[in-house]
This record gives C-alpha cells, structure tokens and sequence, in this order.
C-alpha cells in the first residue's frame, strides 16, 4: 500500500473540541494506492497551537471524506480537480465539529506530494 499526502497545509483556525480550543487545522487531500485500486480522501484535523511552534496533531478533532475509491491510479487531472473542491468540501468537514478554517492564513508553505 502506498500512501501519498497529495496536499497538506496548516491553517489557522477556530474550534472546541471535548472542552479543548483549537486554534489551528492541517488540511489534506491524500491518495492511497493499493493492489491496483486508489482511493481518494479530503481531511481536516484541528489542534490546539498555543504558541507558534506548537503543531502537535491531535487526533481527537479529526474528520475524513472519502472522495473517490475505485480501479485506477493517480490521476493529475482528477487529483486537479479534488484540489479546486478542496476548501468547500473540508469547510464542510470543519462545519461536522463546528469548526472553521481561516483559508487566508496558512501557517506553512502548502506541501504537494
């Protein structure tokens, strides 16, 4: 099984989560590849980012969207597509733990893989 973080950012962010504030999320769009089939998935996980170098990922505020799964391999001009999508489909993943992303504040560099 290979597993490919095709995009992963850290932006600011706002939620509580089982009585924790968390002031930041990662973003990813990843591609899993195994035995001929690919999936697909959008996911957002937020964290508590108390200070600027606090990026530990706690995984108590995480929700996933499988977006695709099915015969096949990486695909561009999908992968291009899913990254168009991204911000409206992980706002919505966000909005599940009543969170919200701050798409003009990322943290990082945005990684593509």
């Amino acid at each position: 099984m290979k597993v490919i973080d095709v995009f992963t950012c850290y932006y600011g962010a706002s939620a509580s989560v089982n009585g924790r504030d968390r002031h930041a999320a990662v973003v990813k769009l990843t591609a899993t590849s195994d035995a001929g089939m690919i999936t697909y998935e959008y996911s957002v996980s937020f964290f508590p980012h108390d200070d600027p170098e606090d990026f530990l990922i706690s995984y108590d505020a995480c929700v996933s969207e499988v977006i695709f799964e099915g015969k096949g391999r990486r695909s561009k001009k999908k992968e291009a597509v899913y990254l168009e999508d991204l911000q409206e489909h992980c706002d919505g993943l966000a909005s599940q733990l009543e969170g919200t992303i701050d798409w003009d504040e990322p943290l990082i560099e945005p990684r593509r893989g």
